[in-house]
């Protein structure tokens, strides 16, 4: 199973709400952090809310 490498490359100051709940539900809090994700449906939806703030590289496991 493939899993995504998802960093936030922009700051979350003055974003509105919805953008700052999903980039809470994916860890992602402070710039340059890193998480690993299962490649799902789900996250799939989060980071196209958030693309314009965060960079994915996908990891073959």
């Amino acid at each position: 199973m493939a899993s995504l490498k998802i960093t936030l490359v922009r700051g979350r100051a003055g974003k509105n709400y919805r953008q700052l709940a999903t980039l809470d539900a994916l860890r992602l809090n402070k710039p340059n952090k890193t998480v690993i994700m299962p490649d799902n449906p789900q996250i799939r939806g989060m980071i196209v809310k958030v693309n314009h703030l965060v960079k994915v590289e996908e990891i073959a496991e």
